[in-house]
């Protein structure tokens, strides 16, 4: 992923072209959602997303203990002009601690006070549901083998790629979608993007437990039909993998991507079988050659 050139506003993203591939720069990264607070608060790493919070806090407790400051000496058994005095005093009536040894004595100050108790309720709600929120977001750690492999299949050349349950709990009702992303010219001469579906043997399944080999037979009905490397690296193509299901642990939607390249595409391959049966019959799956592939035969 490219990034913004210096001077560029990081909200901008650009069309560009490596390697005859069509992307957006930016497209995706969280410190691109500066305008939209709530969206960079739940996608920010979690060690910015801390940072971020300590940074709010001091900055609000320092802002209150000005507003102390400013009324004069309206906080009993603080030292009169002390900013930190008037800084930790926030602290104690913002989180609602109240040790005692310092209280408001102004109408000033109580005022103040009463503000700061108002937001300090706001603010805990506030970093409470984006916690949970960010705690309780369902994700699906998916593998994708690292290229795709065109191979016969029933004596029909197929597409196919692996993909792997990560997780040991498995995601119920999956259903995976293939895209294939080209260009196009048109009779008028306009350059357009296309999207057409790639037909899969078995695009849905009850139960994904372990491991799923997608097929795609490239018959006169495919997008793929007579395309070669080359040509798709022309029409600057790539492959969308979607898949999505529900968490069976925690009965929440969960989806993953993956985009494939041209250059992914290996023809006159198959992968190598990492499924083996062991005495007595029980079957393992072994993980350590789960992107290798040899040539057809």
């Amino acid at each position: 992923m490219q990034l913004s050139h210096r001077g560029q506003s990081p909200y901008s993203r650009r069309g560009l072209v490596p390697q005859g591939v069509l992307q957006l720069s930016n497209a995706g990264a969280w410190h691109s959602y500066w305008r939209d607070p709530y969206h960079l608060l739940l996608t920010i790493p979690w060690p910015g997303f801390f940072l971020l919070m300590v940074l709010v806090y001091g900055l609000l407790n320092a802002l209150f203990a000005l507003a102390y400051l400013a009324g004069g000496d309206g906080i009993a058994q603080a030292q009169p002009g002390s900013f930190w005095d008037a800084f930790f005093f926030s602290v104690q009536t913002l989180a609602s601690i109240g040790y005692g040894a310092m209280y408001p004595q102004t109408l000033y100050a109580n005022a103040v006070v009463t503000v700061e108790a108002l937001v300090g309720l706001l603010g805990l709600a506030v970093v409470t549901g984006l916690v949970f929120t960010r705690f309780a977001q369902s994700t699906a750690r998916i593998l994708f083998s690292r290229v795709v492999v065109v191979t016969p299949y029933n004596g029909v050349p197929a597409l196919m790629f692996r993909s792997a349950n990560q997780r040991g709990n498995p995601v119920i009702e999956a259903q995976m979608r293939v895209y294939l992303l080209r260009d196009e010219v048109s009779l008028e001469g306009q350059v357009m993007r296309r999207l057409y579906p790639l037909n899969l043997l078995r695009g849905e399944t009850p139960s994904f437990p372990l491991t799923w080999t997608a097929i795609h037979p490239i018959d006169a009905d495919s997008p793929l039909w007579q395309q070669t490397t080359e040509s798709l690296a022309q029409l600057r193509a790539q492959m969308i993998v979607s898949l999505s299901g529900i968490d069976e642990t925690v009965t929440q939607a969960v989806h993953a991507r993956h985009v494939y390249q041209a250059h992914d595409i290996l023809w006159d391959h198959r992968f190598i079988d990492i499924i083996h049966e062991i005495q007595g019959g029980d079957r393992y799956i072994d993980f350590s050659h789960f992107h290798d592939v040899v040539a057809s035969s």
